[in-house]
């Protein structure tokens, strides 16, 4: 694990939902995507701390101080036969940027990945983020273009569900 003075990573907390909320109105605002979050405080405490959890969440905090955050849940490799990392978001905030912090994020999502008999540790980062894409290059992440991801939501989620 990177040390970096006054630095830590840990795992969420309930009490955590308003500071992983106010993160990821961040990076929806650098993804020029804010009009599209919907998830409130409520919605993140029950689906990240009750009594079924669908994801679960690392708050980087310097000096006591949340700088950043990490999302992921588990997806499964039918091909590797293991479970896999799946990396929602990684947020570090801009005046933080540059220093390890996202590399010490990823470090210990890599090292869980690995304690937890994974295959994979996986993300999507959006084709326009050169410098996010530079990053994760430069640590040996590559991109995976000849797939394409698809989504249903909305109406056409409600109607393929009739």
């Amino acid at each position: 694990m990177i040390q970096i003075e006054d630095f830590e990573i840990k795992k969420a907390q309930k009490k955590d939902a308003g500071i992983i909320l106010g993160f990821i109105r961040e990076l929806a605002e650098y993804e020029k995507l804010l009009h599209e979050v919907k998830a409130d405080e409520k919605i993140l405490a029950r689906n990240l701390f009750g009594k079924k959890r669908y994801a679960e969440a690392v708050i980087a905090s310097l000096d006591k101080k949340p700088i950043g955050f990490a999302l992921f849940f588990h997806n499964f490799s039918t091909f590797v036969g293991k479970p896999g990392l799946y990396l929602e978001d990684l947020y570090i905030q801009p005046d933080y940027r540059g220093k390890g912090y996202g590399k010490a994020l990823l470090k210990y999502l890599a090292k869980l990945a690995k304690e937890r008999g994974c295959g994979r540790l996986e993300w999507s980062v959006l084709d326009w983020n050169k410098p996010s894409i530079g990053f994760y290059k430069k640590l040996g992440a590559r991109p995976m273009d000849e797939w394409t991801v698809f989504r249903l939501a909305g109406k056409e989620l409600d109607e393929l569900a009739k």
